[in-house]
């Protein structure tokens, strides 16, 4: 049904499917915003932001590239879903003009005042939410109502953003519980669709031990982590704070070698997931050490383990293998996309080590790596996005 409603769809392809417009321009963002940021840390350029160069970087990794991200992901599979023909069109391009808007409102808000861009920016999150909540209670999908809970979670850390930013000149608790939302986010939706591929390739091309199915663990996992993140959130230097990230990255590591992604190298796609769910046990060891010897292991290597590691590998991974499958293309992992896929790991993992060993040039080889990855998967895929319907 899905199908046949789509077929009735005439306009421009750019605007048929969700993933399009926001795979597209996020990974652009991801790759100019990381330009822009280069010349900013080393104050060679200046925002017209009211944000500290510091809160504007991580306000637009949080708030900027990963929710249009989401959106492009969620507006795809909602369609799967309900059965429901998919937001399209008109509706589709004005949530994009939407979150343009925001990208500007952010990086102009000292000319047009930090209320009106709070309030550009801010509403974004909320339209998506609705337009994901009318959509999924249309087609009577309640399972999947749980889905709005990040995002208005979400939605809501965003604001405080603006207003922390605003009343004491820099971020705190928000930008921890935007990271947060993410890392949860990632879990369950990695949760779902790493041991679902690595099952499907298996049985096809290397039969013999399968992914865990989803169980009591995996719930368990989840619970844990959310507790862990949400003392981190508001008791960050707590002790009790650390010990619970432990055990979240202990159960988190645990769940992933569930997963057999040992047994995945011959197909980077599917490899390139567990890879970057790698990350959150990493970030999240990390966070836990910072607690307990911050003199030894700054909070940034965990923040940037979760950030560049967990959220910049996943979302370019769920991406390539989203667009191959949605445009009907052979679900395969050519040189370009393995050089993609090489270049955000690389750039995750000198980040982690600049946090280390504080040498600019370290910083600047990240970013490049960065950059790299970006403007590699958009090189690769942006015709595939641009152009020829989905199926």
């Amino acid at each position: 049904m899905a199908i046949a409603r789509l077929r009735r769809y005439s306009g421009p392809a750019f605007l048929s499917y969700g993933f399009r417009p926001f795979f597209f321009l996020g990974s652009l963002y991801a790759a100019l915003s990381i330009l822009l940021w280069l010349p900013i840390y080393a104050g060679e350029l200046q925002a017209h932001s009211v944000f500290v160069p510091i809160d504007w970087h991580i306000h637009e990794m949080l708030f900027g590239y990963l929710p249009a991200i989401v959106t492009g992901f969620l507006l795809t599979a909602i369609p799967n879903w309900t059965g429901r023909l998919p937001v399209q069109g008109l509706p589709l391009l004005a949530l994009v003009v939407l979150w343009l808007a925001g990208r500007a409102a952010v990086f102009f808000s000292a000319d047009i005042g930090w209320q009106a861009a709070a309030v550009i920016d801010g509403s974004f999150l909320f339209a998506v939410a609705a337009a994901a909540a009318r959509e999924i209670i249309a087609g009577r999908n309640w399972r999947n109502l749980k889905v709005l809970l990040p995002l208005v979670v979400m939605a809501c850390a965003n604001g405080a953003f603006h207003i922390e930013a605003r009343v004491q000149g820099t971020s705190d608790i928000s930008r921890r519980l935007g990271m947060s939302v993410a890392i949860l986010l990632m879990s369950l939706i990695g949760g779902r669709i790493i041991p679902s591929f690595t099952r499907n390739w298996l049985v096809r091309e290397n039969p013999g031990r399968l992914p865990t199915p989803f169980d009591r663990f995996d719930i368990a996992s989840l619970t844990i982590s959310a507790i862990a993140l949400g003392a981190w959130t508001f008791a960050p230097d707590n002790d009790i704070s650390g010990l619970l990230l432990a055990a979240a990255a202990t159960s988190q590591a645990w769940r992933l070698a569930r997963w057999a992604g040992d047994r995945t190298l011959r197909d980077p796609l599917v490899l390139i997931l567990h890879l970057a769910y790698a990350f959150v046990p990493v970030g999240l060891s990390l966070i836990s050490a910072s607690i307990f010897m911050p003199a030894l292991v700054p909070v940034a290597a965990g923040l940037h383990a979760l950030g560049a590691g967990a959220v910049g590998s996943m979302t370019i991974g769920v991406m390539a293998r989203a667009t191959l499958g949605h445009t009907g293309r052979q679900l395969r992992a050519g040189p370009q996309a393995i050089v993609v896929f090489a270049a955000i790991l690389i750039a995750a993992m000198l980040r982690i080590l600049a946090v280390f060993i504080p040498y600019d040039g370290i910083v600047h080889a990240a970013g490049a790596a960065w950059i790299l990855a970006y403007v590699g998967f958009l090189l690769t895929y942006g015709m595939a996005l641009t152009t020829q319907k989905a199926r």
